[in-house]
């Protein structure tokens, strides 16, 4: 692994290597790397989770964090994503972590001769949500294979819902898409499911954030009609199989996805994924940057 830019980039093998060891991570079992090492984490859209979670997964390994504000950068200026890129490796940034409005950004990174780990790429895809979310669910089940998934919402602009689809279902699971019909895309139209019929057989019900900044919904758009149609409520969780959890990747449009008390709930690990993404990041810096792993 020399960079992690799109889930269809890792094997079945390395997933679950990244997973079993962000688990040890979990329980105490790491060390800070050695050497002087520095990353970058350049963030072209704002972020609360992925940022602050790579900022704390790098202070447990002893990496030092190199402070870059896109609105107080050259970027303002007209600088390229390349220069930036290659002006952080040549003040001897040792890894490159990036979020950025354009799919598949990376693509135009083919000569930065250091990492580069993808913290999101437009509506394409997010590969360190994404294995945050696989650890989280095999914490839960211990196994992928034969797992009924239902990702809701707005899949058409969702990175995580991208990244996730694929993933899961080279592990073995059988994902469905559910949520508002205009808002699916072609990879989802086949193996859509009603909401209520997927609430009620599925393992994980995976909630996506309405993106209104994405697909412009009118000041008419209605928190509560939409819950009604398709979040989680009260009389859904009671529809939920046994064991059956709530996951949503944050922020979460409390009232929207998901009721605001069920957030919290039993059947929710929407918390723990955020606890688990620092430690799937602190697996992930480690393969990448401690070469004898």
């Amino acid at each position: 692994m020399n960079h992690l830019l799109s889930m269809t980039h890792l094997s079945e093998s390395e997933i679950l290597s990244l997973i079993h060891r962000a688990i040890e991570m979990k329980k105490g079992d790491y060390s800070k790397l050695h050497g002087e090492l520095s990353i970058a984490n350049l963030f072209f859209e704002n972020s609360t989770r992925t940022k602050t979670s790579f900022e704390m997964a790098e202070f447990k390994l002893g990496i030092h964090s190199i402070p870059f504000d896109a609105s107080k950068s050259s970027v303002i200026k007209g600088e390229t994503l390349y220069d930036t890129c290659k002006t952080m490796e040549a003040l001897g940034c040792d890894a490159l972590v990036i979020r950025h409005e354009d799919n598949e950004y990376y693509n135009e990174l083919e000569d930065i001769n250091i990492p580069v780990i993808n913290g999101g790429d437009g509506s394409g895809s997010h590969p360190t949500q994404s294995l945050l979310d696989l650890m989280t669910i095999y914490e839960q089940f211990e196994t992928f294979k034969g797992l009924k998934v239902a990702i809701a919402g707005d899949i058409s602009h969702s990175r995580v819902a991208h990244s996730n689809g694929e993933a899961l279902t080279a592990l073995g699971a059988e994902v469905f898409y559910s949520g508002p019909r205009e808002w699916q895309d072609e990879s989802s139209d086949s193996r859509y499911l009603d909401f209520d019929t997927a609430v009620e057989t599925c393992d994980v019900i995976m909630l996506l954030r309405v993106q209104h900044e994405r697909h412009m919904v009118s000041k008419e758009f209605s928190k509560e009609g939409y819950n009604k149609e398709y979040g989680m409520n009260d009389s859904r969780v009671k529809k939920m199989k046994q064991g059956a959890v709530i996951m949503h990747p944050a922020p979460v449009n409390r009232g929207v996805e998901i009721e605001d008390h069920l957030v919290e709930s039993e059947k929710s690990v929407i918390f723990k994924q955020m606890e688990n993404g620092v430690f799937m990041r602190m697996s992930i810096l480690e393969k990448i940057l401690k070469k004898d792993v």
